[in-house]
């Protein structure tokens, strides 16, 4: 079998180019998970200034994650335009244009007019803006974490995807912080107030702001060498030499597994928020709080995921994670919502969640890495960000679903648990038809296909 010659292969070490990278493909995460969380905690106690008075709770809460949802929906059309060029004209070229695309869009919707301006079409603009700041979104982590996880060291690669992907609870955090400093001047609540009707802009601003400090950084990181050696002008039309032979078939193990994980994200992160707040009238402020430290419990749960892959197995974490969203999670929001819904304490309401949020959403720690082994360098770019991306679609209108369970007798607030549920369900599935791949040479993907696709639960050949 012939050796990867030493222009191809990953170093062992950790260079200082490599920790560029790895820094890169964090703080662009960072800034993508910022803004795309925007509506979920600094919108949430302003999207009134965007609707008529007088509307149905859940017509108000059904809108608002539709909000957020369209964002999710940019994000596979943004993999599958940025993905072609991550893997035509290189992975820091392509990220350098989606961060300066999404950086954008975010600060327009800072300057968006309300509803008592513009009527209907101000919200028309927030979802048509959401959508297109989505297809920048799934740009950027289409080509920066392919980036970095090709400068990775193989005994590495899991910790560092664990480390990239704890940008989101971080970026949760920030924007946690940001709301509550502002909440300390302009209080939310009436359609009149301080918040609502102005500062709910500050956080958009500064997502922008930090978009521009992307673009500084990225000036210093290189390309991937891999990329440069093993995809450059290897394919011309990456998007079909993804959708044929084998690639086709790891695309579709992948693009189950992670319709669990992004039902799982739908239900724990995207929902809750607008239940407590616009269903059950929790304080925004005390809900923030409580968003705040479950998020860095997360954090925590990302590093230990991403370790215990890195130990034990993808595959095996994978599955093992997805029963227990199946089951502890399940049982664990069912407590939350029980005890909010009784007027219990909000302390012990947050509590509960900040561990659901730990149950559920640790395994993502795993996943970045787990793609990217799952395709060779000259669709890894595509592979990854629409097997990342793609099968957030039909969770993304999760808010519909809810509307659909409640006519069938199941009410409204507690259909997430069915959801749930199923998120875990199809995670264990999608899991369990895929191999095993900590031990997967990138570099040696293409030379040695049958390595990315072993016999599951065997470690790869060396």
């Amino acid at each position: 079998m012939a050796e990867a010659t030493p222009a191809t292969s990953a170093p062992e070490v950790v260079t200082p180019e490599a920790r560029r990278a790895f820094w890169a493909a964090f703080l662009a995460f960072f800034v993508d998970f910022y803004d795309i969380y925007l509506p979920t905690v600094a919108l949430t106690p302003a999207i009134i200034y965007f609707f008529p008075k007088n509307l149905p709770i859940q017509t108000v809460a059904t809108l608002n994650l539709f909000v957020f949802a369209v964002t999710l929906i940019g994000r596979p059309i943004g993999s599958i335009i940025f993905g072609h060029f991550g893997d035509v004209i290189g992975r820091r070229r392509t990220a350098t244009i989606a961060i300066g695309g999404f950086s954008v869009m975010t600060f327009l919707i800072a300057l968006l007019p309300g509803y008592a301006t513009w009527g209907y079409a101000a919200i028309v603009l927030l979802i048509v803006l959401r959508l297109v700041d989505g297809i920048f979104m799934g740009g950027e982590y289409t080509s920066a974490n392919p980036l970095a996880i090709e400068a990775a060291p193989k005994r590495w690669r899991g910790l560092v995807a664990g480390f990239i992907q704890s940008a989101y609870p971080i970026a949760y955090i920030t924007i946690s912080v940001v709301v509550l400093i502002v909440f300390l001047w302009a209080p939310a609540g009436t359609l009149d107030s301080p918040y609502v009707q102005l500062w709910w802009r500050l956080p958009f601003v500064l997502g922008a702001v930090l978009g521009g400090l992307m673009l500084i950084y990225f000036a210093r990181v290189p390309e991937s060498k891999l990329w440069e050696v093993q995809g450059k002008n290897k394919v011309r039309a990456p998007l079909l030499d993804l959708l044929r032979g084998r690639n086709l078939a790891n695309l579709a193990q992948v693009f189950l597994m992670m319709s669990g994980l992004w039902f799982a994200v739908q239900i724990s992160i995207s929902t809750t928020p607008t239940l407590l707040q616009t269903v059950l009238k929790q304080p925004a402020r005390g809900v923030t709080y409580g968003l705040f430290v479950a998020n860095i419990f997360l954090a925590a749960g990302y590093y230990l995921a991403a370790w215990l892959g890195q130990r034990l197995g993808r595959r095996l974490m994978l599955i093992v994670s997805g029963a227990v969203v199946a089951v502890a999670g399940t049982i664990g929001y069912w407590l939350m919502l029980a005890n909010a819904s009784a007027r219990g304490s909000l302390v012990l309401t947050m509590v509960i969640y900040a561990v659901v949020l730990v149950l559920t959403i640790s395994p993502w720690g795993i996943v970045t890495a787990y793609i990217n082994e799952r395709f060779p360098t000259r669709v890894r770019s595509s592979g990854y960000g629409i097997g990342y991306s793609l099968a957030v679609v039909i969770p993304s209108f999760a808010s519909f679903y809810f509307l659909g369970l409640e006519r069938l007798g199941i009410p409204y607030l507690y259909a997430p648990l069915v959801l749930l549920a199923l998120a875990g369900v199809l995670q264990v599935l999608g899991a369990w038809l895929g191999p095993e791949t900590r031990d997967v040479d990138l570099q040696r993907v293409e030379q040695e296909p049958e390595a990315a696709t072993a016999g599951a639960g065997e470690p790869a050949p060396a």
